[in-house]
């Protein structure tokens, strides 16, 4: 799951995972008429993050608002299947998202505990469960400025 940065064995490129039900839930912009095309809308805008990082005035880490970065959007319900784009990759939760990513942050801490991981959510149980695994943790407003 880590990528290394070009060249350097012992840099990795920081992971982002996005709450992908939580992220396009919190702007009320017709989002439940056609979940998956919410989804799609949301790993579109992702991609410049990626190769620019988050813009810093969201409370993200200073290494998150660097370039580059590895998004990884979580996807759950209506919005499964939703294909990958270069720059974002998606992963399809077989039930429930948060569960999903409490995996990928373990699995990523077991791996490669040195690599920065960070969680864009609002849910607060979602918080408290990846938080003592070791990600820091950003709002909505981090991916979706309003």
């Amino acid at each position: 799951m880590s990528a290394a940065v070009e060249g350097d064995e012992d840099e990795y490129v920081p992971l982002v995972i996005v709450d992908g039900a939580n992220v396009v839930g919190s702007v009320p912009d017709g989002w439940w008429k056609d979940r998956k095309a919410a989804a799609g809308r949301l790993r579109d805008a992702l991609v410049p993050f990626a190769e620019q990082g988050l813009p810093k005035a969201t409370g993200a880490p200073e290494w998150a608002t660097r370039g580059p970065l590895d998004m990884l959007l979580v996807v759950e319900g209506k919005a499964r299947d939703l294909p990958e784009v270069p720059g974002v990759r998606v992963t399809s939760a077989p039930g429930s998202g948060d569960d999903m990513i409490v995996r990928l942050v373990t699995i990523e801490h077991d791996e490669v505990p040195e690599r920065a991981c960070l969680v864009v959510t609002a849910d607060r149980g979602l918080r408290a469960r990846v938080t003592p695994l070791g990600a820091a943790v950003v709002g909505p407003r981090a991916v979706r400025p309003r």
